[in-house]
């Protein structure tokens, strides 16, 4: 039953977003790329004040797979980096912290434009 609640509060938060955002596309006039980069501003901002890590404790994959998630990680990367090297780590913590996922997004994407063949909308 535990891990069904762990499920259930994922779900639940990340559905959430996910809802937000598409209120967002639908009522508003902001582009799906303004969304994305303010999901993540938004992450950085919320993680940098300390206000996202309850929510990843309590929703778990919920706040974290989210592009909130992401803004969240760069913001942890850097405080990281910033205690163990000073001021360099304001340009590498982000990275460093983050470089699994990006480089899973660039080899699935290569993999997937090799598999399928791209076409033009019609």
């Amino acid at each position: 039953m535990e891990v069904f609640m762990e499920y259930l509060k994922a779900f639940l938060v990340g559905g959430l977003f996910c809802a937000v955002g598409q209120v967002l596309i639908d009522y508003t006039k902001l582009t799906p790329a303004r969304i994305l980069v303010s999901y993540v501003v938004a992450g950085v901002l919320l993680g940098a004040l300390g206000v996202y890590k309850p929510l990843v404790e309590f929703a778990g994959a919920g706040a974290t797979v989210p592009l909130t998630g992401f803004g969240y990680l760069l913001s942890t990367g850097v405080k990281k980096a910033v205690a163990e090297k000073g001021l360099i780590g304001v340009l590498t913590g982000g990275l460093t912290a983050s470089s699994a996922g990006i480089t899973a997004a660039i080899l699935f994407g290569l993999i997937v434009a090799l598999v399928f063949k791209p076409k033009d909308k019609s």
